[in-house]
């Protein structure tokens, strides 16, 4: 279907609040800065697949965007006069996921990007009403299956690879399953691949990656991987979770030069989590996507982009400097480090579990996983707030959530609110004193095997997906031996430091540890991998804050 067929198009309804229309103030306003322009029935805005450019407000007539190629071209929404074109990619420099094509000769309004990203950090009122629509658009182009698809097997190391990348980092995306999709062969003859060299990434047309690494797939989808610094900069803080990104932005806000990686997707374990209610300043709560997404922006307001993927592997000092080492090579010097790699879900040690991890077993509770589940009854494993923001948000489509904590007592780690909503709802059964012995499925999991442990006694209940969150393991191996670790690997920081300091590194300083730093002077932990910390986003974001006013002391206080 092409945006020139049939009767004139219907402008389509915005129940969500993802397509507002913009005052004549705030037209008049965008018009300054951008420039009015005719336009004829089938001219191209933008193509899916390439940067977009500019930012467009329709002014007369009406706008199709549109999702595929060639005939298999379809419309997804139409826009009216008033309307603004564009999602989340445009601020972030990704190449768009749907394509905009003129439905009928009319007049649009055309906005730099780089104008654009002034006005949006500018204006406040215009700036979140435009981000806050881009935010829900990225949503519903992810829970819709919009964006480039992988064709592959779902039971492939490397599909499951490819969609938790594209997942974690919010990447509009579907899978074509060789298993069970018929036009996964198709397109596979279209492209001229053998099923060997599956999985492979279609981003338009005939544009294919051939089981891409993750660094690929990033650079072509416009995130930005870490590069080798000129000279050495004042601040390297590795890890995005909220501390790390807090780390970022008042850092960079406070006039240092900072430097920022993640290994896998900003927002940490944080942005697997579907609400946060309790987050001051939100009565309304914030998904922990949407905190981080617009974290990345603010950061980029003080120019700091996250690189991504960009995994550390040595930490090393250097004539009174840092040195960390990532994956491909790269080195970056620092005067002082924020470590902020957080932590990993633990696996569930259960026999046969591993067949089914990335295909009906996950360790996040997302709008990707949440949209392979479709309306069967799951189970989620944990006792504390990742696990009931999980069966609470999981319970919105599903028929039956099970919540299988070992403990008795829900409120010795969970928040009492999210007790009070676990509790009352009437799709989510909570099973205290139960742990999973065993897995019954072929291919896709079929039922959990559940003691009672308190019983013995055994059942079957009968869920096609399983959630777990028991307990987290840091990220602290690219450590080197460095830094003093405790017993679980946890980074000792402030007076737990203290007797941990390596003489070579404090021998010229005449202090004690900081609060947040190691047993390394300039080297500060935040969140999740510091051990005693509390595990809360809100604590994280105030590590992350009180990390740069010790990086400050560390730096500028002639110590």
């Amino acid at each position: 279907m092409t945006a020139q067929a049939g009767p004139r198009l219907v402008e389509t309804p915005d129940p969500y609040g993802a397509f507002p229309r913009l005052t004549d103030e705030q037209v008049d306003t965008l018009a300054v800065v951008g420039e009015r322009r005719r336009t004829g029935s089938g001219d191209v805005l933008y193509a899916q697949g390439e940067p977009a450019s500019e930012f467009f407000v329709v002014l007369e007539g009406t706008v199709a965007v549109v999702e595929g190629f060639g005939d298999e071209q379809e419309i997804v929404r139409v826009h009216g006069p008033r309307r603004f074109l564009g999602e989340l990619g445009l601020l972030e420099g990704q190449p768009a996921f749907v394509g905009a094509v003129l439905a009928e000769d009319g007049e649009v309004l055309a906005v730099s990007v780089a104008a654009l990203r002034r006005l949006v950090l500018g204006d406040p009122a215009l700036g979140e009403q435009i981000l806050r629509a881009y935010l829900i658009r990225r949503s519903l182009l992810i829970g819709g299956g919009s964006g480039f698809r992988v064709v592959g097997s779902c039971y492939s190391p490397d599909t499951r690879r490819l969609l938790e990348f594209a997942a974690r980092n919010r990447l509009p995306h579907r899978l074509v399953d060789l298993e069970k999709d018929t036009q996964a062969e198709v397109l596979l003859r279209r492209f001229g691949v053998d099923i060997g060299d599956t999985p492979v990434v279609v981003l338009r047309g005939t544009d294919v990656l051939r089981n891409p690494s993750n660094a690929e797939l990033a650079r072509r989808m416009g995130l930005r991987r870490a590069d080798a610094q000129r000279g050495v900069v004042d601040l390297l803080v590795v890890g995005a979770g909220p501390a790390g990104l807090a780390a970022v932005v008042y850092g960079a806000s406070d006039g240092l030069s900072v430097s920022s990686v993640e290994a896998l997707a900003a927002g940490g374990q944080a942005a697997t989590t579907s609400l946060i209610e309790n987050y001051l300043g939100f009565p309304s709560g914030i998904s922990g996507a949407e905190l981080a997404e617009r974290s990345l922006i603010q950061a980029d307001k003080f120019g700091v982009r996250v690189a991504v993927p960009a995994c550390a592997r040595t930490l090393r000092p250097r004539d009174g400097d840092y040195v960390v080492g990532f994956d491909d090579g790269v080195e970056i010097a620092a005067r002082a480090v924020v470590i902020a790699t957080g932590a990993h879900y633990r696996r569930l040690e259960v026999p046969g579990i591993a067949e089914f991890e990335g295909t009906s077993v996950h360790y996040a509770a997302t709008l990707h996983e949440a949209r392979t589940c479709g309306s069967s009854p799951v189970g989620v494993v944990g006792g504390g707030n990742s696990a009931g923001q999980a069966a609470v948000f999981l319970a919105q489509d599903s028929p039956r959530v099970y919540l299988l904590v070992r403990g008795g007592d829900l409120t010795r780690n969970m928040s009492r609110y999210l007790v009070d909503q676990v509790e009352r709802h009437p799709r989510v059964t909570v099973l205290t004193h139960n742990e999973v012995r065993g897995v019954v499925g072929n291919a896709m999991l079929e039922a959990l095997v559940v003691e009672n442990n308190r019983t013995g006694e055994r059942r079957e209940l009968d869920v096609r997906a399983l959630f777990v969150f028991i307990g987290a393991s840091p990220h602290t191996a690219w450590l080197s031996g460095l830094v003093a670790l405790d017993e679980d690997g946890f980074v000792l920081t402030g007076a737990d430091a203290d007797g941990s300091r390596a003489d070579d590194g404090w021998q010229h300083v005449s202090r004690r540890p900081l609060v947040l730093e190691t047993s390394r002077p300039g080297v500060f932990a935040v969140g999740d991998v510091r051990r005693g910390s509390v595990k809360r986003v809100a604590s994280a974001v105030g590590e992350g804050a009180m990390a740069v006013r010790l990086v400050h002391e560390h730096l500028f206080a002639g110590i």
